[in-house]
């Protein structure tokens, strides 16, 4: 097998993953931090759960979710739509353990902006969307940026919620870490040692990324 094959699949995942944790992300932080929701420790809660459980047990939950026999595989296989063992549940695995990193990140970026600023705004008359955009949103975008290379590392590495819901099917769903695992229990050490230097190298960049946005964000 092409080992860049693997690589590439890894890399579209994990692109469009961080790209939807980011949307989702960004939005639940400034929904539960803008006022006052009822259950937000709930919901908080639910957001969260990913992260302190098994992957393996994120990879099941999604299975019995997404399955053919599941409530939302049922309707979806009634449209004519497949996504156990296909390349988008890769990508719903990755987006639903990495969106945390992005929600906790954007949350402590969000409460992070001084709020004499958006104070000062109000009084001007800029609308919330405005003050959001033009004083908010570039104030926490180093905080930002930490969360999307942080839920782009976690979902580059993904293995078990997307060994359970995608499988490791070569040339389809199987990712860098699922083919890695395969090149090591096969015996194939140099194309193991490819996936490692591949692994090492995107995590040194997201690495510094995160310093980066560290260092910008914090106070002086």
């Amino acid at each position: 097998m092409n080992p860049l094959e693997p690589i590439l699949l890894s890399l579209r995942v994990a692109t469009i993953a961080t790209a939807i944790s980011f949307v989702m992300g960004l939005g639940l932080a400034r929904l539960l931090t803008r006022r006052p929701v009822p259950l937000s420790f709930l919901w908080e809660g639910l957001i969260l759960l990913p992260m302190v459980f098994p992957p393996t047990i994120t990879g099941y939950l999604l299975l019995l979710l997404l399955g053919k026999r599941g409530p939302v595989g049922s309707l979806l296989d009634s449209m004519g739509i497949h996504v156990v063992f296909t390349w988008p549940a890769a990508v719903i695995a990755s987006v639903t353990v990495s969106l945390p990193l992005m929600y906790q990140n954007c949350k402590a970026a969000l409460l992070g902006v001084n709020g004499r600023y958006v104070d000062a705004a109000r009084t001007l008359g800029l609308s919330e969307g405005a003050i959001f955009r033009r004083i908010v949103f570039p104030l926490a975008l180093p905080g930002i940026l930490g969360g999307i290379a942080l839920s782009f590392a976690r979902a580059l590495g993904e293995f078990g919620s997307t060994l359970m819901i995608a499988g490791n099917i070569p040339g389809r769903t199987q990712t860098m870490p699922l083919a890695l695992y395969s090149a090591v229990e096969g015996g194939r050490t140099s194309e193991a040692n490819v996936y490692l230097l591949v692994t090492v190298i995107l995590s040194f960049a997201l690495i510094s990324v995160v310093g980066i946005c560290q260092r910008r964000t914090t106070p002086r």
